[in-house]
């Protein structure tokens, strides 16, 4: 069975990607920014998940992890108040 190279670029971007969307929200300043990016992060790995054959590992990262969770980052976000307020 041969992969396509379709297929192994997917297998090489997406890790990459997970990778660069955890460093840009360690780095990230902005907390919403920092939740977008743990979403995106998220949405990655359900992908990942995907391309490895465990459709229902994806799901629910794409619905706990990419929803869910950043429903309630954003949430909690939006109830504190920023530094440069005081």
């Amino acid at each position: 069975m041969s992969i396509s190279p379709v297929e192994m670029m997917m297998y090489i971007l997406t890790p990459i990607g997970v990778v660069v969307a955890s460093y840009l929200a360690i780095k990230s300043r902005d907390l919403l920014a920092t939740a977008l990016l743990l979403s995106a992060q998220s949405l990655l790995l359900s992908f990942e998940y995907y391309i490895l054959h465990a459709p229902d590992v994806a799901i629910s990262e794409a619905a706990v992890g990419a929803c869910l969770t950043t429903a309630i980052l954003i949430f909690a976000v939006r109830a504190t108040k920023r530094m440069e307020e005081e």
